[in-house]
């Protein structure tokens, strides 16, 4: 355990701390649901978990507010896993490391999980305190919502009853969330055959590292560098020049995450070895002016191995950087009613070599215009269908309409006002929430999203702001203060 719970609110850190030695990645939350239902159990609170492992627990409402509506408070269970490359962490068994620097809480080498977990923390806070005064609360834990939002895609009718719902699950203090992008998934695959190394060729192998990531939504404006789009462009100008012949390239890891890392093996012809390193050195350089405000440590590495047993087919060689370079990433549409709001995006994630001569590559598409939706994602399928390659989009996730009528935005302001004496933004996010389908279930609810600020979600820089976790809290017992009176 860390020192974690030395911070304020002391509660919530040390929930915190403890869901931290809890491995909890997407698909294998057991650990943690079995963590909920043992944590109701010896707080005397009634719990149930459904078929795929939502959970929720109930606690009645405090003496003189049993009058008051039930408040939902949804957060979800697992973490995105990812690591720095040269870091050893096993995921499905290690603790995450979290230490405090300065004036955030980080982890080492590995994400932080503090999306969603200190959302968590503070339920779990809430369902444990004696003295904070609330009407009923219905405390929701979804799971996987991360790589497939399984878990609201899941959600019976009934499992809970509340009509007003806070979802703990947003990145930014000051910032309350009325909408979000609805989005799907396009993966792409294409099948190699194996073809024997040319003669007296000499064999490299580069790498992207050092830079960001983050998350393909919130963070998808920032400019962060893709490592895929990086190599691919150094891969595809060197094999218009010489005879490259590829034998891998992969990069990024999860969908949702902007690829942080990436490498290539490639050969050469040993007359040409001079001259493309020369091409490299002025290829680092130019990317390294390029980015050098928004990814001041990027690392790009060139390094003779051994040769490798094969490399791929040209022909597909030729469809797969020619796709790759052309295949659309980041920001496609900016907002035409709300300033600011990316309204349409597209993330090339990852590409990976498996099995049976399979070449793997993983994107994802979101915007706030259903339509817009489909249209890139069909824009990313056109790409790789002039490759040759197998297309298959995903049934996607609806976004969450904005209603500026909400009476539950109206409280939440309301008291951000009373407590920091300012006024906080109300505003849509470029990020998928569970809310969309929450209200595909549970029509009437009345939803708003807020969190602590996280930066660097969904990569090993991910970090949580220790003076805005108070700042959540009270907000959470301000709003459950004066949740409206039964009709």
């Amino acid at each position: 355990m860390s020192n974690l719970s030395s911070l304020k609110p002391s509660d919530v850190w040390k929930y915190f701390d403890q869901i931290c030695q809890i491995p909890r990645p997407s698909k294998q939350e057991e650990k943690i649901v079995a963590f909920l239902m043992q944590f109701a159990q010896e707080h005397k609170l009634e719990a149930k978990c459904d078929e795929v492992g939502n959970v929720v627990i109930f606690k009645p409402a405090t003496p003189g507010m049993e009058g008051k509506e039930t408040a939902v408070l949804q957060s979800h269970l697992d973490m995105v896993c990812e690591k720095n490359s040269d870091v050893s962490h096993n995921f499905e068994m290690d603790p995450i490391q979290a230490y405090i620097d300065g004036a955030w809480v980080k982890a080492k080498g590995t994400t932080l999980g503090a999306d969603d977990g200190i959302g968590v923390a503070a339920q779990l806070a809430l369902l444990a305190s004696t003295n904070v005064p609330h009407g009923p609360i219905e405390c929701l834990f979804t799971i996987d919502e991360e790589t497939g939002l399984t878990g609201a895609f899941e959600l019976k009718e009934g499992f809970f009853t509340g009509k007003y719902l806070l979802n703990l699950d947003s990145e930014d203090e000051g910032e309350l969330f009325i909408g979000c992008a609805g989005g799907l998934d396009t993966v792409v695959t294409f099948d190699y055959e194996k073809a024997p190394v040319p003669t007296g060729s000499i064999c490299f192998r580069i790498s992207v590292s050092g830079l960001k990531g983050g998350h393909s939504g919130d963070d998808i404006d920032k400019g962060l560098g893709n490592s895929i789009k990086l190599l691919t462009r150094f891969l595809w100008r060197t094999n218009t020049k010489y005879d490259l012949r590829l034998a891998k390239l992969e990069g990024g890891n999860l969908r949702n995450a902007i690829p942080r890392e990436a490498y290539g093996v490639f050969t050469i012809h040993q007359e040409d070895v001079e001259s493309m390193q020369n091409d490299f050195a002025t290829y680092f350089t130019d990317v390294k002016n390029e980015l050098k405000t928004t990814e001041p440590n990027i690392d790009l590495k060139l390094e003779k191995i051994a040769l490798p047993e094969m490399v791929i087919d040209e022909t597909t060689q030729y469809d797969l950087l020619n796709s790759l370079y052309a295949c659309p990433h980041g920001v496609i549409a900016m907002s035409r009613d709300i300033p600011g709001l990316v309204e349409t995006s597209t993330n090339l994630a990852a590409v990976k070599f498996i099995q049976d001569n399979q070449i793997l590559i993983s994107t994802s598409q979101r915007s706030s215009v259903s339509s817009s939706i489909k249209d890139i994602a069909y824009m990313v399928e056109s790409v790789f269908r002039l490759a040759n390659a197998k297309v298959v989009h995903s049934d996607g996730y609806p976004g969450w309409a904005p209603n500026t009528n909400s009476a539950i935005m109206g409280i939440t302001v309301e008291a951000y006002k009373r407590l920091f004496k300012t006024q906080p933004q109300v505003r849509a996010i470029h990020a998928g929430l569970e809310c969309g389908l929450f209200l595909e279930k549970y029509p009437v609810l009345d939803m708003i999203s807020f969190g602590p600020t996280i930066k660097g979600a969904h990569s090993p820089d991910e970090r949580l702001e220790i003076a805005t976790v108070e700042k959540f809290w009270l907000l959470m017992l301000e709003v459950l203060k004066n949740m409206p009176s039964k009709k």
